[in-house]
């Protein structure tokens, strides 16, 4: 089906969070120093600057790049290692929405190249995204935690992830340095991505007191 026909807004839920309701931040792990190449950049400011409001917190954070430890774990490095990436720029928990709205782990990994998503408790490859297939990130003019990386070829990927901001700069670094192309970065409180090839939604955001309101509205083709 032709991802860019025309939709209709059909059904919608709500999330009330600073962060997501029901569901804790994502956990973070700190891992080994040896194997695998790790490259850390600082966080980069200035793609935000004018677009968004910032947590305080996430402003002063150290960028650490992998907090999985990837070159102690043997499953993530004998993936990497058969794809060919091995310098790995950003590694992390975070939550993946799947297109009926449910909320799944999954060990995200950024390289050079392309970006990972990983079962933890299988230890299974779940999806690998060229970065040279993204369009777009889009993401809040808020202080949430919510990310959309936009992949015209695929389906589109919805995120969560407390380091959010370092995600995005990771990303836009990498796709930079490898094809020299300034990645798009999309600051609305409403936007739209495919949670799959057939479906499309609309995440709007709205700030209230105690915190920002989270509204999925599923689109179908008319």
């Amino acid at each position: 089906m032709d991802r860019f026909k025309r939709f209709q807004t059909n059904s919608a839920e709500t999330l009330e969070e600073n962060g997501v309701v029901g569901e804790k931040a994502p956990e973070t792990l700190d891992g080994g120093e040896e194997g695998a190449e790790v490259k850390v950049a600082p966080e980069n400011p200035t793609l935000f600057v004018g677009m968004k409001v910032r947590r305080r917190a996430s402003i002063h954070r150290e960028c650490k790049g992998d907090y999985i430890g990837i070159p102690s774990d043997p499953f993530l490095s004998k993936m990497l290692s058969k794809q060919g990436d091995n310098t790995v720029l950003f590694a992390d928990t975070v939550l993946k929405f799947t297109g009926s709205g449910k909320m799944k782990r999954r060990i995200l990994v950024i390289t050079d190249f392309a970006i990972y998503l990983v079962d933890p408790d299988g230890d299974v490859l779940k999806r690998r995204i060229a970065l040279a297939a993204v369009d777009k990130l889009c993401l809040s003019e808020l202080s949430d935690n919510f990310l959309a990386i936009i992949i015209p070829t695929e389906y589109d990927l919805l995120i969560a992830s407390t380091r959010k901001t370092e995600i995005v700069t990771m990303v836009v670094k990498a796709t930079k340095n490898t094809s020299e192309y300034e990645l798009e970065v999309v600051c609305s409180n409403r936007f739209e991505y495919h949670a799959a090839a057939d479906m499309v939604k609309e995440v709007e955001f709205e700030e209230v007191d105690g915190g920002i309101r989270t509204r999925f509205m599923k689109k179908e083709s008319k």
